[in-house]
């Protein structure tokens, strides 16, 4: 079976193709030729995630999922969430987006939060939607130098690593998008 992952991220796409089965071959948005940024602007993740794939299936007419995910923190009343790219600003650049978390949380001593992935699944005419959630906490500091986005500021529940300091096959075991996909390879497992 071939799948198009709406996704122009290199980062995503490994992590995705590290948990996928042989018998699903992945394609990106740049194997099929689609090199436009699809609009996110969704008032929810599962929202942003329905648009993407939607858009691939539309535009393009391959069966395809789409992913998004924001990290949620429960002292910041839920943000950055379905902003957590462009935090600090539409350049979606990381290092500010972990500046500007960084900044705001200083002065609380509730650090928790949480990672939550949407995928979003079209295939022969369907659409399912499967989520993954993260527990964990923001740490004081950047630690780590493996992964993307605000894990070097993410430590899982139950771990003493942030997730910048886990090895790939870590992360993808606990973490939310590894917990989406488990279920999106059970439903294509479960389809064939």
């Amino acid at each position: 079976m071939t799948l198009v992952f709406a996704t122009h991220n290199p980062n995503k796409l490994r992590e995705i193709q590290a948990l996928m089965p042989d018998s699903i071959q992945l394609k990106s948005l740049t194997d099929i030729g689609c090199t436009e940024d699809i609009i996110e602007d969704a008032p929810t993740i599962i929202g942003n995630a329905l648009l993407k794939a939607r858009y691939v299936k539309q535009k393009y007419g391959y069966d395809c999922f789409a992913d998004d995910t924001g990290l949620e923190v429960e002292a910041l009343d839920g943000a950055p969430g379905v902003y957590s790219a462009r935090y600090a600003g539409e350049q979606k650049d990381a290092n500010d987006n972990i500046d500007k978390l960084l900044s705001e949380l200083k002065t609380k001593e509730n650090r928790k939060a949480h990672f939550k992935t949407v995928i979003a699944l079209i295939i022969d005419q369907k659409e399912i939607c499967f989520e993954g959630i993260c527990n964990g906490e923001i740490t004081l500091g950047r630690t780590g130098s493996e992964g993307f986005g605000y894990d070097p500021v993410f430590k899982p529940e139950g771990y003493e690593e942030t997730f910048a300091q886990m090895p790939l096959s870590l992360k993808n075991k606990i973490g939310h998008r590894g917990k989406a996909t488990e279920k999106l390879i059970i439903s294509l497992q479960n389809s064939q």
